[in-house]
């Protein structure tokens, strides 16, 4: 496997593209247009928040038969706390796709991110989406504009692509993510969406992105809140021509290998692109009585706000990771088995190493220091 330069274009029979269709004030791209030439597998996890935005529940009940054709995608307004006219619009996202695609409307994946609260302006994403169609194309470039389409506070857009060997076939995986504050929940995470010309059935390709989103997606934060939105997606059409994966093999290993390295790299661009980000961070934690117990101990240190604000003020405290760590009530963990060390604060990536001697699992979390900045991004969102 290779690491290589694109995004949900590179690979074959993907194209994409994305504009500005008039929903965010800033006149910058606010529509995007994922598609596969052909009906391809589709995967999908979604925010575990009790109230989802109308496009996560139209799209939940879209990929339910494992089959999607492309993924349509707004920015700037979130379509959530919308009711009735909120569903209605996110199906009518998936009709209009489907008429220029001319494919079955349960065969379009609708997303939306952005301000919640207002009902979406269907009209201007109608119009938006002739344009996307016309100028749909296969080159980095329209990979890039798909990717600039899906941002909202972000800086920057976050791609990655790797290229690996299936059966003698040269296999690709592209993908695209935004997402820059509320990142926490318990399974996807922020926006994500993926692509891949591998053929792969659609039960090994949910088993695949649960598997790898569970090791990048589900172990990264920002502020500790969780999305109304959040979902990732993978589509494989196929098209690359290896032998059809069905069982969890070889082939499987391999292709999963590739799909977590795409999702932890995008993973790695949503904590580097936080909301006023200065440091990147990651805890590792060694030596608990089980996984999850692990997994409670890095996402509490790396959701702590003294931690983040310490780390931001190059303040090496100590303490405060311990009482992160204290707050859980864990048996058997205490100041005299818990050991904590951690590279220099004056440095952009800082390693926070906790070691509970309560055990011998282990895990990690990563996220970023909380800045001026943040509080200053967020307290002027609306």
């Amino acid at each position: 496997m290779k690491i290589i330069k694109g995004g949900v274009t590179k690979p074959k029979g993907f194209k994409a593209n994305g504009l500005y269709c008039g929903i965010k004030r800033s006149g910058k791209f606010d529509l995007s247009l994922i598609v596969s030439d052909v009906t391809a597998s589709a995967a999908g996890i979604f925010t575990s928040n009790s109230v989802k935005a109308a496009p996560v529940l139209v799209s939940q009940k879209h990929i339910n038969k494992g089959k999607a054709r492309a993924i349509f995608v707004n920015s700037g307004n979130a379509n959530c706390f919308t009711k009735k006219e909120g569903i209605k619009n996110a199906y009518s996202m998936a009709e209009i796709a489907s008429v220029l695609l001319k494919s079955k409307k349960e065969e379009i994946i609708v997303s939306s991110t952005g301000i919640i609260g207002r009902q979406l302006p269907i009209e201007k994403i109608a119009l938006g989406a002739r344009e996307l169609f016309k100028g749909l194309g296969k080159t980095p470039s329209h990979a890039n504009k798909a990717a600039l389409g899906i941002m909202t506070t972000d800086l920057k857009p976050k791609e990655s692509a790797v290229e690996f060997s299936l059966n003698g076939k040269i296999v690709s995986i592209g993908g695209c993510a935004k997402g820059c504050g509320m990142i926490d929940p318990n399974m996807a995470t922020m926006l994500a969406f993926i692509t891949t010309d591998a053929n792969i059935s659609p039960k090994l390709l949910k088993k695949a992105l649960i598997e790898a989103a569970d090791m990048s997606f589900n172990c990264i934060t920002i502020d500790g809140c969780m999305s109304t939105n959040d979902m990732a997606i993978v589509l494989a059409n196929g098209l690359a021509g290896n032998k059809k994966i069905t069982a969890a093999g070889k082939d499987y290993g391999i292709f999963l290998n590739a799909l977590k390295a795409v999702c932890f790299d995008l993973a790695k661009k949503l904590v580097i692109d936080g909301e006023g980000a200065t440091k990147f961070i990651e805890v590792k934690v060694k030596g608990a009585r089980t996984k999850e117990q692990a997994k409670k101990a890095a996402k509490a240190v790396a959701n702590s706000v003294l931690v983040k604000t310490a780390i931001f003020g190059e303040n090496p405290n100590w303490g405060r990771v311990a009482q992160a760590i204290g707050a859980l009530g864990m048996k058997n963990v205490n100041d005299g088995t818990l050991k904590i060390n951690f590279s220099p604060f004056d440095k952009k990536e800082i390693l926070i190493d906790v070691d509970l001697n309560n055990g011998k699992e282990s895990s990690s979390a990563y996220t970023c220091d909380l800045s001026y900045e943040y509080v200053r991004i967020n307290a002027e969102y609306n």
